[in-house]
């Protein structure tokens, strides 16, 4: 990476491309962008790819189908708790080094799932894959606020957005042509040979960050000093509410729309067509930011996000109420709550990670660890209702998207 030279500014540091070779440069640029979207994207692509599989485990290892789902527990469980443990460590000993043990560890998880002789192997294989996956998400989130600026950030999250509205549906039709035509190791084997990709690009493509002047305290310490100095920032918590909530309504999306859609005589094989509205919106959301940011703004995109994503479900309910039950009546609304949603988060992201530059990692992984909580008590929720209809759980989505825009409402007046 010849062409990147490095500028400090306070404790955090910024690559900027080296003019003197415009086309080096962008090339240089763009790698770097797909490069980080890459390391973003594998634990995602790790998370979903082997969900086709899932159902045939049981079976293979002589299982309950409850003790199948731990594989997918375990991996949930690891992926969001590890991420509080890299972002500090990022902070301290910089990106590349903690990015390059997270893609190792997760390599050496997807060859021992590979090779697995039992389901309790299977469970401690996708722990550790979660563990080590962790790492990409943390470190390239952060890696966006030391190496871009303004809007130019804003775009690249919105990129991010973009690839990680494409992975579940990518992976899963990945994952099941693997599980029909080689096996199901063949999912761990693509993942273990993509780990080693990952690392070769992470080693000689992305610049060193800045590191840490205080070492001389023991790294625990400096955690929770970390964590502390984000706690008392108000700007902080809001942009992180923002993203909570709008993954939680999406998360309520997602478990409740097959009970709607069944109440309606949609069958298994139909649900997912209808289940494509909010991500497809989302990546065109994501895409118009990429653009639109510029000219618009940050706040701007946020706040034609809310309007756009509470349109949506007032015009969802008003549908429901009035007793229009088709499937079309329940997925159409939902486009323009996509399309908010993809205007909201890049701009939200980009402020986590921005209001303390120097802890980006910390405020990164405070956030993804967040965006899963919110998210779980999301999806858990929709079992509390039933959904014989649109209403009950427009209601549930309406509350959540009420937060964020409560939350953007405390924002603005800062």
């Amino acid at each position: 990476m010849n062409a990147w030279i490095v500028h400090e500014r306070g404790q955090g540091s910024l690559k900027l491309p080296n003019m003197s070779h415009p086309s080096s440069s962008s090339a240089s640029h763009g790698w770097l962008i797909a490069n980080l979207l890459a390391q973003i994207s594998f634990g995602l692509l790790a998370m979903t790819v082997c969900l086709p599989s899932m159902p045939s485990w049981g079976a293979t290892f002589g299982a309950s189908q409850a003790m199948v789902q731990l594989t997918f527990s375990a991996y949930l469980a690891t992926y969001g708790a590890l991420q509080l443990v890299y972002g500090p460590l990022s902070d301290r000993h910089g990106r590349r080094p903690v990015l390059l043990f997270g893609v190792a560890l997760a390599g050496v998880g997807s060859v021992l799932a590979a090779l697995a002789p039992s389901l309790d192997v299977l469970i401690l294989a996708r722990a550790l894959q979660g563990a080590g996956s962790a790492a990409g998400m943390v470190v390239g989130r952060s890696s966006v606020q030391h190496l871009f600026e303004g809007g130019e950030r804003t775009r690249v999250m919105a990129y991010i957005g973009m690839t990680l509205g494409l992975c579940p549906p990518t992976a899963t039709l990945i994952g099941g042509q693997l599980q029909v035509h080689v096996g199901w190791q063949a999912n761990f084997v693509l993942m273990a040979l993509l780990s080693v990709v990952l690392f070769v690009a992470a080693w000689r493509g992305l610049p060193t960050s800045h590191q840490s002047t205080h070492k001389e305290k023991h790294w625990l310490v400096d955690m929770g000093q970390a964590y502390a100095r984000l706690a008392r920032e108000r700007a902080f918590w809001l942009y992180v509410v923002m993203l909570a909530t709008t993954t939680a309504t999406f998360y309520v999306f997602l478990a409740g729309a097959p009970l709607v859609l069944g109440s309606y005589g949609v069958g298994p094989e139909g649900i997912g067509w209808y289940i494509m509205a909010i991500p497809l919106a989302y990546i065109l959301g994501n895409y118009l930011t990429s653009h639109w940011v510029h000219t618009r703004g940050e706040r701007r995109m946020m706040g034609l996000g809310l309007v756009a994503a509470l349109s949506s479900l007032t015009l969802l309910l008003a549908l429901g109420m009035a007793g229009w039950h088709s499937p079309l009546a329940f997925a159409l609304p939902l486009l323009l709550l996509g399309l908010g949603h993809g205007f909201l988060n890049p701009p939200a992201l980009a402020g986590t990670v921005g209001v303390v530059p120097a802890l980006a990692g910390s405020a990164a992984a405070v956030a993804g660890l967040m965006q899963q909580l919110m998210g779980a008590a999301g999806g858990y929720v929709v079992g509390l209702v039933s959904h014989q209809g649109t209403v009950n759980l427009g209601w549930l989505m309406l509350a959540f998207t009420l937060c964020s825009a409560l939350a953007f409402a405390l924002l603005q007046r800062r």
